[in-house]
């Protein structure tokens, strides 16, 4: 293989695989994500607003200045196959089956209609998400992991908030 190739091909596999990773340690996010992120972060353990999923995203979005329809248009839709999700985007679930497997043990999660925020990005496909009205945190904000390789049904849609 020529240099030239090869040098492309690297710096392909680093955009694709290592990219996404750079903004989960918190460099070059968009004004708007990094806000959101932040009011996330001043709320975790507390309740926002009606303590419902919802409430959450809503009111991270208007503190941020986000441009946004009040319902679940939060934003351009992004899609994690293809493009890098980043910490600030928000996330809508529809009847989402969740299976995790750790050793021996199975664990099922199902999110009805769920909105969450992620908040960090480990890699394509792993993210850790804040939510409020799930358990075990109940109506406050705390944040879990969700790993696409673990759903098994249901439509996931992140949205990237906009100016």
């Amino acid at each position: 293989m020529k240099q030239p190739v090869r040098t492309f091909i690297t710096s392909l596999t680093f955009i694709l695989l290592i990219g996404p990773m750079v903004f989960a340690q918190g460099k070059e996010l968009p004004v708007l994500n990094q806000r959101i992120v932040d009011f996330v972060h001043d709320h975790e353990g507390k309740k926002v607003g009606r303590g419902e999923c919802w409430d959450l995203a809503a009111e991270a979005l208007n503190s941020a200045g986000a441009k946004w329809n009040g319902f679940y248009d939060f934003g351009s839709i992004v899609d994690w196959k293809k493009d890098a999700v980043l910490p600030g985007d928000i996330l809508q679930l529809e009847n989402v089956e969740v299976e995790r497997r750790e050793g021996n043990s199975i664990s099922r999660e199902h999110y009805g209609q769920h909105t969450a925020i992620v908040v960090a990005v480990h890699g394509r496909g792993d993210y850790e998400i804040a939510q409020q009205n799930m358990r075990p945190m109940g109506k406050k904000v705390g944040t879990s992991a969700l790993r696409m390789a673990d759903v098994r049904s249901g439509k996931l849609t992140f949205h990237r908030p906009a100016e």
